[in-house]
């Protein structure tokens, strides 16, 4: 385990700091810290390798920026670039104002008591949007940064133990890992999980491991940033209240947000798949308003038409995480001469296919249900912890 080395306040003033705070730029609070880290190589901005680490988020206070991705940088003063998470193509570049990140660093700093003195970790790679907004926000806040990406599942929960981190950001993909990984309880008190829904079995598994956690999901979209924020009173299959500054209408299914928070254009030659109108964004995604709580349906990209028949994968695969033995899922369409397509499942884990076939057909009918079941031997992930649906495709020999 690394030793904990030198504030980052002592860099903070001097003249040739690449944190100091530049015109329009991030700005390090004086009390933050980085676990483990001494000093830092030189960083001023531009397009940064997502390895070290080290050198990209120093580089992230240091003008306008993108870790990773392809091509030049288009960001101005007072902007930077993120990546979009690219699970069924290309990631999109996404510009944005550095004011759209900071309008919610304040609101999170309330809510989930982000500041002085308080462990906050990141597990994925900082050219995901995710990580890269939690360790930009702890920084800012004065909190002290612990980066675990270069970690595997087992060693970040140990890291975690020893160090008594408080807060972390993660995706459902990095704590099925962790969980699984096994190892002590944690005395996490605060769970962020962003990038898709927990289904029941890691929400046990993660109550087993963070017994003393707060676990709160929010959807959001790397265009969106926050939309939508879960809490104590949220119905189990919702994705909780708009987050505060988000207003949120459903028109004829499709989900639009109006927020400070939303990016301001994609970056490069892809015309990108967000919508605007009128000051409003459309990323793409399905569901309802109900009481107050938002639910979700899926990416209309992903919808598919099965003998006339609106289906989302998502709904299926969330089905199918929740079913015993089943540590890993996707579910993808395949030409059917009758119904236009039909949906097939793709398993990692010990349940039979004949238990999961039975067990869709019993909840979910016979058009959502996949009508086959395929395994293969190592799960494509993307750095955002999502599933690679491409290269999933591939590994079947479909592509």
């Amino acid at each position: 385990m690394l030793p904990e080395a030198g504030a980052l306040a002592g860099l903070c003033g001097s003249a040739g700091s690449i944190f100091a705070k530049r015109k329009g730029g991030f700005g390090l609070h004086p009390q933050a810290r980085l676990w483990g880290v001494e000093d830092f190589p030189p960083g001023a901005g531009g397009v940064l390798a997502e390895r070290p680490a080290l050198a990209a988020l120093a580089g992230a206070f240091g003008g306008p920026f993108r870790i990773g991705g392809a091509g030049s940088l288009q960001a101005g003063e007072g902007e930077f670039e993120t990546l979009t998470s690219g699970s069924s193509g290309q990631p999109r570049h996404i510009l944005r104002s550095v004011a759209s990140w900071q309008a919610s660093f304040a609101v999170n700093a309330r809510l989930f008591g982000i500041g002085p003195g308080v462990g906050v970790a990141v597990l994925g790679r900082l050219s995901h949007s995710l990580a890269l907004y939690g360790a930009v926000e702890a920084l800012s806040l004065g909190a002290a940064l612990h980066l675990l990406d270069d970690l595997r599942p087992d060693r970040q929960r140990a890291v975690l133990a020893a160090r008594r981190v408080a807060v972390l950001y993660a995706t459902p993909a990095q704590l099925r890992l962790m969980v699984e990984a096994g190892g002590e309880a944690l005395a996490l008190t605060r769970v962020l999980v962003g990038g898709s829904k927990l289904d029941p079995v890691l929400r046990a598994g993660l109550a087993a491991m963070a017994p003393r956690a707060v676990v709160q999901e929010f959807y959001g979209a790397a265009e969106a940033s926050f939309i939508s924020l879960s809490g104590p009173d949220c119905p189990a299959e919702s994705v909780g209240r708009p987050y505060p500054g988000v207003e949120i209408t459903v028109d004829q299914g499709e989900i639009w947000v109006r927020s400070p928070y939303l990016f301001r254009a994609y970056a490069g030659t892809d015309p990108g798949g967000a919508r605007w109108r009128e000051g409003w964004l459309s990323v793409g995604e399905m569901g309802r308003m109900e009481d107050g709580f938002l639910y979700l349906s899926g990416r209309a990209g992903r919808m598919v038409t099965v003998a006339d028949h609106n289906v989302f994968p998502e709904e299926i695969e969330a089905f199918l995480l929740g079913l015993p033995d089943v540590a890993r899922a996707a579910v993808l369409p395949r030409p059917d001469p009758l119904r236009g397509v039909h949906l097939v499942a793709v398993i990692m884990g010990a349940a039979s296919d004949a238990a999961v076939l039975a067990a869709c057909r019993g909840a979910l009918g016979p058009l959502k249900s996949p009508k086959a079941v395929y395994r293969v031997a190592e799960w494509p992930m993307l750095g955002s912890g999502k599933t690679d649906l491409v290269a999933l495709e591939r590994a079947l020999g479909w592509r």
